[in-house]
């Protein structure tokens, strides 16, 4: 299929610019723009010879998506030998493995196939909120080029023994971390032979969503490709500050390293109702205002509700009507987003969903297993003893005696299986019994997810790059939205932005709920005010449920279950 290009995205495509900064709030063919982004300087001759453009992404889903949309505009030859698709973690990866010993590194050290750090503080037996610690320490100590002995100190000096403990194994095990690589990039690329070699090999550099760069990442890219990188993303989407990003201080330096800033305006994605909505979040996020790039084609115009409900059960209860009236009769074939800030205040939703048989529902964090991985993992837990895992020395590794674990060659099935047995362990650390985790295991594939009708569960970060027909964001309630540990202006303007993102996926209605009385996972039950963010400029773009009702009535239901 042909796509006709936008006047944005041809001039993106053509600009003459090494340096370019591509504004794409959600929905406004961001993807697009970037591959024709490619395929006009492979057509001006940027990629001679040997010479490629790099595409850096920041998982293997974005990845395989920019790769998708390349395809439309280059031929596999160019595709081939003229473009690198890859993310940040694959990138370090490589340059560990080729250039680690140019200063004076191991390069047989072992690369992270898991969450390591994770893993060891299972081991330990460490609570959530120690487990949480040692990771914020060990993150932000790596988040500057300095060398394993220069970590080891830094730590001992923070004084968290628990950190400290785990840096020292992982260097006596020759273990590399998720946070290690970037390090180790940078550390390499600072030697000015190496860069240069990647300097001449890649002739442009893109990065999709910019606001997820920490200053590390941004660090190792300007080493690569400084004056010859298009970024794109939106402020409005920056919302992953917890693993190090910093979207204001990254947007700072690349609008002056670039020649050329282009916006994205028009939303393909949602109806004016939803835009309006979102819209009215961009004093708090600091995004940009979109319209609606064809509004007459949205059937009712679409809508954006506000309702309240007494409790957190009453507003389950109505969820599970709404998901009826939409999925049993009117629209049968659609998507129903229900998200969530944190996932314990969807646990009342959850409950709710589960007893129902009349449509799908899809919790996005239960474990998505390949069908040996899941059939594994059901014989184990038919048989285990939770008591027994929970009260062993080393918990993960009785639970890999009792699958087997050690005598699976295949890298890839040892993977799957390890990260299946860290979920399920997880899980027993939160009192599930075997019975319940094993219900809870889906076959297939985490993309599977993206395309069923049904009703799907999730969190606000899960949803990011996701959209769906029907959103509802539950829990907007101040103490969740914003999360009660925000307490600064930044913190507070990211979680402004996480409302925006969830509010964003929607395509034909967005419902934002709260409730007035909601029981903590101890059982005690707290008052609750709406949402701060719930500002008059938001609320005068929503109706009421009385509204909600009346145009469920009227709308043209035949034409939304077909756009």
């Amino acid at each position: 299929m042909t796509i006709q290009p936008t006047a944005a995205q041809v001039q993106i495509r053509d600009s003459n610019q090494m340096g370019m900064l591509v504004v794409a709030p959600a929905g406004c063919g961001k993807s697009e723009a970037l591959a024709l982004r490619v395929q006009g300087m492979l057509r001006r001759g940027v990629a001679t010879g040997a010479r490629r453009i790099l595409v850096a992404t920041f998982s293997n889903r974005a990845k395989d998506n920019i790769r998708e949309r390349l395809r439309h505009y280059l031929t596999p030859a160019e595709l081939r030998d003229k473009v690198t698709v890859i993310n940040f973690h694959g990138l370090s990866a490589r340059l560990y493995r080729s250039h680690a010993a140019a200063i004076g590194l191991d390069p047989e050290w072992t690369l992270p196939e898991n969450d390591w750090v994770k893993e060891q503080c299972q081991r330990a037996g460490l609570n959530y909120g120690q487990a949480a610690g040692v990771d914020k320490v060990l993150q932000r100590i790596k988040q500057d080029p300095v060398n394993d002995t220069d970590v080891l100190r830094l730590v001992e000096a923070h004084g968290n023994v628990d950190a400290l403990q785990i840096e020292q194994l992982r260097v006596r095990d020759q273990q590399l971390t998720y946070d290690d690589l970037p390090r180790m990039a940078e550390l390499i690329l600072a030697r000015d032979e190496v860069a240069d070699l990647y300097r001449v090999h890649f002739t442009a550099v893109v990065v999709d969503e910019f606001q997820d760069l920490t200053p590390q990442q941004l660090r190792i890219i300007n080493r690569i490709g400084a004056g010859r990188t298009t970024y794109a993303g939106d402020l409005a989407q920056g919302i992953y500050g917890f693993t190090g990003a910093k979207p204001e201080e990254v947007y700072a330096q690349i609008t002056h390293e670039v020649g050329e800033v282009v916006q994205l305006t028009e939303s393909h994605r949602s109806s004016p109702a939803v835009l309006d909505a979102v819209n009215a979040l961009v004093p708090l996020t600091h995004g940009t205002a979109l319209t609606c790039a064809a509004p007459d084609t949205w059937p009712s115009g679409g809508i954006a509700v506000e309702v309240s409900h007494q409790t957190a059960d009453a507003e389950a209860g109505w969820l599970v009507k709404l998901a009826k009236a939409i999925l049993l009769s009117r629209a049968p074939g659609q998507r129903i987003g229900v998200i969530s800030r944190i996932g314990s205040r969807r646990r009342f939703a959850d409950a709710a969903f589960a007893a129902e048989q009349g449509f799908e529902v899809h919790r996005w964090d239960d474990g998505v297993l390949d069908t040996d991985t899941a059939r594994r993992v059901k014989s184990v837990l038919a048989s285990m003893d939770a008591a027994a895992v929970l009260d062993a020395d080393d918990s993960i590794e009785f639970l890999r005696d009792f699958a087997e674990f050690h005598q699976i060659q295949d890298p890839a099935d040892r993977l799957a299986l390890a990260d299946a047995l860290g979920w399920v362990l997880e899980l027993l650390t939160q009192g599930l019994t075997p019975a319940e985790i094993s219900k809870r295991i889906r076959v297939g594939d985490n993309s599977t997810l993206l395309t069923k009708p049904g009703v799907h569960l999730l969190s606000g970060h899960a949803g990011k790059g996701q959209q769906f027909d029907w959103v509802v964001v539950i829990g907007l309630e101040d103490g969740n939205v914003p999360f009660f540990e925000a307490k600064s202006d930044e913190a507070l303007r990211e979680e402004a932005r996480v409302l925006s993102v969830m509010m964003s996926r929607a395509r034909h209605g967005l419902i934002l709920s709260h409730a007035a009385a909601v029981p903590a996972l101890n059982g005690r039950v707290f008052a609750k005010d709406p949402s701060r963010f719930l500002t008059s400029a938001l609320r005068a773009t929503l109706t009421d449920a009385d509204g909600l009702v009346q145009w469920f009535r009227t709308a043209s239901w035949d034409a939304i279950a077909r756009r």
